[in-house]
């Protein structure tokens, strides 16, 4: 028959031998896929187990089934009739080629599965290894590029390994993203600076917002506001962030702030204003105490005591401090194992800052800022009681009624 067939064309026998392989390699690839990845899915359904369903989410039976074609033909190439030897040779360096290829997706597409399995237990989140798989990929890819071309071209691997070392430096050149990348992966995982989960702020690149995947090249920042922001990966370890993680870990939030007191309503106390303070719940203990050291004070005084001028005496401000930290100090919702301080800034053009620093009990965002707003409508609603004007600059309603007739004049 194949006589018969090379009377009518020379050729005929060729394409026939070459139409029978082509046709029981596609054949035995769609039957062979159907059967594995058919009975790997079925028993992943079935299986407890979570490794199996990441074989099959990063398609690696369906990568190793592919090298099964193009092993076919490299087998069966040889026994076609009056095929040339140059072109066995080139079919069967193609199908060799093309089986590194998919030898090395399917490594790659492993190596994944791997990573994620591992990015389901706990401790992916204290040590991401998503860069340095992604690393191990690159170095598998590089060598499976090299195989794969060596193969096709029938030369001794070696032979191009060497041709790469008088490419280094294009390679470097070439590289230099992932070279400064995987150095930062090291240091970042290292020295457990960065971590999936963290809040991540970065002014720079308008970062702010929770860590959602840390890769070779790239950290990808997920903002308040759902945007998503690309930091590169090296960027981290030549500028600076703040990570609030160590805030999360401590279970507690800080509150700093500051009211700002007019100076000129500041004076000193009257008996009767200390007189009413003690009824205070908050500041009874306080005024006992200090009116008892200022009292051993005052006594001690040898010259004569005027009683505007010598007498050391309780102040208004000084009052409302006090009352300002006992009432953090018994709010239910601060933190009672950390610092806790309200004190005086240097006075300015906008009067007397007096600043709250103290630390919730809490790091829920929403919580935090109720909690800092409560504290601070209390505070400045009760100003007024000891005698004391919160500092505001004039606003147009005020300039206005300085004028006789109600209007600002120009």
């Amino acid at each position: 028959m194949l006589e018969q067939l090379g009377a009518i064309h020379p050729l005929l026998p060729v394409a026939l031998g070459l139409t029978v392989i082509f046709v029981a390699a596609v054949a035995a690839h769609l039957i062979v896929k159907r059967i594995v990845i058919g009975v790997v899915r079925a028993f992943a359904k079935r299986s407890r187990a979570t490794w199996d369903d990441a074989l099959v989410a990063h398609n690696v039976f369906g990568r190793l089934v592919q090298i099964l074609p193009a092993q076919i033909v490299f087998i069966l190439v040889p026994w076609v009739p009056e095929l040339p030897e140059a072109a066995v040779l080139l079919i069967r360096n193609v199908a060799m080629g093309y089986m590194v290829l998919m030898a090395t997706m399917a490594l790659t597409a492993i190596l994944s599965a791997a990573n994620t399995i591992y990015e389901e237990s706990p401790a992916s989140k204290q040590r991401p290894v998503k860069g340095f798989v992604q690393i191990v990929q690159i170095i598998v890819w590089v060598f499976g590029g090299v195989l794969m071309i060596s193969a096709v071209l029938d030369r001794s691997p070696i032979l191009l390994l060497g041709g790469f070392g008088a490419m280094t430096a294009i390679l470097l050149l070439v590289f230099k993203d992932t070279i400064l990348s995987l150095v930062a992966s090291v240091q970042l995982t290292a020295q457990d600076m960065v971590r999936v989960g963290d809040w991540l702020e970065m002014p720079q690149f308008g970062a702010d917002g929770d860590v959602v995947d840390v890769q070779l090249h790239t950290v990808k920042v997920q903002n308040w506001d759902k945007t998503i922001t690309t930091i590169p990966t090296h960027r981290l370890i030549t500028d600076s962030f703040k990570n609030w993680r160590g805030m999360s870990q401590a279970g507690a939030r800080r509150i700093k702030r500051s009211i700002f007191i007019d100076v000129s309503t500041i004076r000193l106390q009257t008996d009767d204003e200390v007189e009413h303070f003690t009824r205070f719940a908050l500041l009874k203990d306080y005024i006992g105490t200090k009116e008892k050291e200022l009292a051993d004070y005052n006594s001690g005084l040898t010259t004569e005591v005027d009683e505007t001028v010598n007498r050391r005496r309780l102040t208004n401000v000084g009052t409302f401090r006090a009352y300002a930290y006992n009432y953090l100090k018994n709010h239910p919702k601060i933190h009672d194992g950390m610092t806790l301080i309200v004190r005086q800034l240097g006075p300015g053009p906008e009067g007397l800052p007096l600043e709250i620093y103290c630390f919730t009990n809490t790091t829920e965002w929403g919580v935090y800022e109720d909690i800092q707003s409560d504290i601070f409508d209390h505070l400045m609603a009760i100003v007024p009681e000891f005698g004391l004007r919160l500092y505001q600059k004039p606003a147009g309603s005020d300039l206005a009624a300085l004028s006789p007739a109600g209007q600002i004049c120009g």
